[in-house]
């Protein structure tokens, strides 16, 4: 029987873009059905842990919890850092995906999408993760691949693609033809990267220690890979604690700091896309030139990344339409279409 039958067979399988930020699952025949931070809060009593909340409930309690309960993000750098609460979080998932559709967990087959440059043990961390969770069967995709499939490019077509997907761990990036990929390269600077620079920026230059979720907002706010002359020097006020005075504080930081403080991370991913260009073959950068680079995932959406890399590669550059969602869009089209289960690995 074809792979494409055994998934035609289950009534309920999911394609799971398990992120370093966010996870995001599509469920076949129905899209995505969700999406949340991958962030679990687990609670200790009397020696016994328990998950206490997973995704949007667990990521409000962050840096905001008691000692007995601890928020986790079990993946770091796109792989498991922690695969028994991975495994309790996909679980959390898979059985609210199924929820919303009334199936049954043991006839689940899953695609989970992995960083290109992940190991051989890293695939199998996740692989353990999703089986232990109930998955029947687990296959796994390229992220680059399924970004391509995601933004509609021609990955089947003897035509070169290029597609950098920027997540919250890994900024991958694929060139593709004929259904395979030419090359890839995958490096661990990513959403988190970006944030960590702007917590770092804030204590050196300004003295103050601020959070987790308060360097995302500001990223989301005022986050931007260069300012260009028609662009406003935005501001906005961010709050923590000062630390010669150890009290709480809150100050105006303007948007041309944050270029200056993500200016590190920025530079590692144009770097990336440049080394990736230098190891295409000559007839697929052909193809480049006329399709242009694709970007996808969150990282995409920072202010003037697409404008900077076209600068810095002489190359047209565009976000793919929904970059949030892309890469499990494309994981989902390869559970629903024949096409391209040839993309697919065995875990």
């Amino acid at each position: 029987m074809s792979l494409f039958n055994l998934f035609s067979l289950a009534s309920s399988d999911l394609a799971i873009d398990l992120g370093t930020a966010n996870t995001v699952v599509y469920a076949r025949n129905q899209g995505v059905v969700i999406a949340e931070p991958s962030v679990v809060a687990m609670q200790t009593i009397n020696g016994v842990t328990t998950v206490l909340a997973v995704g949007d409930e667990a990521k409000l309690m962050m840096g905001k919890t008691p000692d007995y309960i601890r928020t986790i993000r079990p993946l770091r750098n796109g792989v498991i850092s922690d695969i028994d609460v991975a495994e309790q979080m996909i679980k959390h998932f898979i059985r609210k995906a199924q929820g919303q559709k009334g199936r049954i967990t043991g006839n689940t087959e899953i695609v989970v999408c992995v960083p290109s440059g992940s190991t051989g043990v890293e695939r199998r961390a996740i692989r353990d993760a999703a089986s232990n969770a109930g998955a029947r069967k687990v296959w796994l995709i390229d992220e680059p691949m399924a970004a391509a499939i995601g933004a509609d490019l021609p990955v089947t077509h003897p035509v070169g693609s290029m597609v950098v997907d920027i997540g919250g761990g890994t900024t991958e990036v694929g060139v593709i033809a004929t259904g395979g990929m030419s090359m890839s390269m995958s490096v661990r600077v990513g959403g988190d990267r970006i944030d960590d620079a702007i917590t770092s920026y804030v204590r050196r230059t300004h003295n103050l220690l601020i959070g987790e979720a308060t360097a995302e907002r500001i990223k989301l706010e005022l986050g931007a890979a260069h300012l260009y002359d028609e662009d406003a020097n935005d501001t906005a006020v961010i709050k923590g604690r000062d630390l010669a005075k150890g009290v709480p504080q809150e100050m105006t930081i303007s948007q041309s700091e944050i270029v200056e403080a993500v200016a590190e991370p920025v530079g590692q991913i144009v770097e990336a896309v440049r080394a990736a260009l230098e190891n295409t073959p000559p007839e697929i950068a052909a193809d480049i030139i006329d399709g242009g680079i694709i970007m996808t995932g969150g990282g995409s959406l920072l202010q003037n990344l697409d404008r900077l890399l076209s600068h810095e590669t002489g190359l047209p550059v565009s976000v793919a339409d929904n970059p949030l969602n892309c890469v499990a869009l494309g994981a989902g089209r390869v559970l629903e279409d024949a096409t391209y289960r040839g993309v697919l690995h065995a875990a």
